[in-house]
């Protein structure tokens, strides 16, 4: 799988700052107290057209297989026959999830994409396995918006409050014409961080931001990241039940 390009500065010092969790030690070793729970991470594609899902583990971190043969993710085709299931490694991990659309290349060979190579982009943050089982997670509009995203969790501890969180707005099809990129999806601004998240306000879109609803989630079974959901997925309310 080709390399996604470079993110800009500020969306990787966002990302950082906005963590929930930090969920390694120096060395890419478990932190003391983190769970060995193992858990899934799923990939959904209800989007009409095909998503090329690009998922990166933070630095020291190992990547997540697909598959007992250890193959990336490769093309999800669309409105909904596009599903991948990830084993998240035993320990902590982190990372991001992003979606690529307009690739070029035949089902795991990558070429260059139309969007998610670059800026603008939606990008999940998701990390697992932190002390006590505890995760944390994020759908961040710091460097735009390509693709609507919503993370939800399963199997989580009773009593949790695991949210879906995320943004189930086509914010490109709203998008200022000011913030419209070229290749398709809505730039950002200070305007336009204020835009988004006035109509998704359980996204971050600076790097002080958290979401309008809260999250303490304990050991879900699965993380499961969406791709164009339906529009109510993304309501904001605490879900108790696992």
């Amino acid at each position: 799988m080709a390399a996604m390009s470079s993110l800009s500065k500020k969306t990787l010092q966002a990302l950082m700052m906005t963590s929930a969790l930090t969920v390694l030690a120096a060395g890419g070793q478990a932190s003391p107290g983190a769970s060995t729970t193992t858990a899934n991470l799923t990939l959904h594609n209800l989007c009409p057209y095909p998503v090329w899902p690009l998922v990166t583990a933070n630095a020291g971190i190992p990547s997540i297989p697909t598959d007992e043969d250890g193959e990336p993710v490769g093309r999800l085709d669309g409105n909904g026959s596009g599903l991948a299931t990830l084993a998240f490694p035993p320990g902590a991990w982190s990372g991001r999830v992003v979606a690529r659309t307009g690739c070029a290349g035949e089902d795991d060979e990558v070429g260059r994409c139309e969007t998610g190579d670059a800026p603008p982009v939606t990008v999940a943050q998701v990390s697992v396995g932190g002390p006590a089982g505890r995760a944390a997670y994020s759908v961040s509009l710091v460097d735009g918006f390509n693709v609507a995203v919503v993370v939800t969790p399963h199997g989580f501890a009773e009593g949790r409050r695991c949210p879906t969180l995320g943004c189930a707005v086509d914010l490109a099809a709203e998008c200022p014409v000011r913030a419209r990129a070229p290749g398709g999806g809505c730039g950002a601004g200070a305007s336009e961080a204020a835009w988004f998240k006035d109509r998704c306000p359980d996204t971050r879109t600076n790097a002080m931001d958290v979401e309008a609803t809260p999250q303490d989630c304990v050991a879900p079974g699965e993380i499961k990241v969406v791709f164009c959901p339906a529009h109510d997925s993304a309501a904001s309310h605490a879900s108790l039940l696992a």
